[in-house]
């Protein structure tokens, strides 16, 4: 069964009222395939709710959707309903976010690397959606502010996500591995290799990112890479 069916199942178990946040509420503490389920309908449901707060949706955007998830033309329909459910819902996207994070994290408790990685791997799809259309415009940057700071996301892992798909924004390679400017050589690859292992795809659906959504490890590790390379030129300078 394609995720997209298992998508629509869970959407069909709604009761009559009932929002598509139910849905993630639903889906807390299942097992990875479940997980997946809940990822995709985070990156669609917000990036509906982001799509909306630059004032217009774009096709672009609608675009963006297909290439983040390898969306075939059978089905695109079941993939617009999830999107258009969400741009109908009554629910503020702050609603959405918090319990995405509580799906993806048990409450009470601090984020664990995997967690933390899969709410990154969502913004990381809502940043590619801000993207599509060329422009980083100021409400989308607020809303990704928030939906960061949400999933308890610090400033530092927002900046390094901006720099990333942001034209212009500032980029600094010991952010991008995560390291202080004052390490070693020696800690800064050991952050890049680690760095590039939860990039990898087997890593990533181990985590609860669906097979059709391991294509937004690409520009992460250009720009891992491309930090590790700026860290050693630094270094040998």
């Amino acid at each position: 069964m394609s995720i997209w069916n298992r998508i629509i199942e869970a959407i069909a178990a709604l009761a009559s009222g009932e929002g598509l946040g139910a849905v993630f509420d639903r889906l807390r503490g299942g097992a990875v395939p479940e997980r997946s389920v809940g990822f995709t309908i985070a990156v669609i449901a917000l990036g509906a709710k982001m799509a909306k707060a630059d004032g217009e949706v774009t096709r672009d955007e609608v675009a963006t959707f297909r290439r983040i998830f390898s969306i075939s033309k059978s089905e695109e329909a079941n993939a617009a309903h999830v999107y258009n459910l969400a741009r109908q819902d009554v629910a503020g996207f702050d609603t959405y976010a918090r319990k995405i994070a509580v799906l993806f994290n048990k409450p009470g408790l601090p984020l664990c690397a995997d967690d933390r990685n899969v709410l990154i791997d969502i913004l990381e799809g809502l940043f590619q959606i801000a993207m599509s259309d060329g422009h980083y415009h100021p409400a989308e940057d607020q809303f990704l502010r928030e939906v960061a700071q949400i999933f308890g996301l610090d400033d530092r892992c927002f900046r390094v996500l901006r720099g990333r798909f942001v034209d212009g924004a500032p980029r600094d390679p010991y952010d991008v591995l995560g390291i202080s400017q004052q390490a070693s050589l020696a800690d800064a690859r050991l952050a890049w290799r680690a760095a590039v292992k939860d990039s990898h795809p087997d890593v990533m659906m181990a985590r609860g990112v669906p097979a059709e959504a391991v294509q937004l490890a690409t520009r992460r590790l250009i720009a891992i890479n491309a930090a590790w390379d700026e860290i050693q030129a630094k270094v040998a300078a």
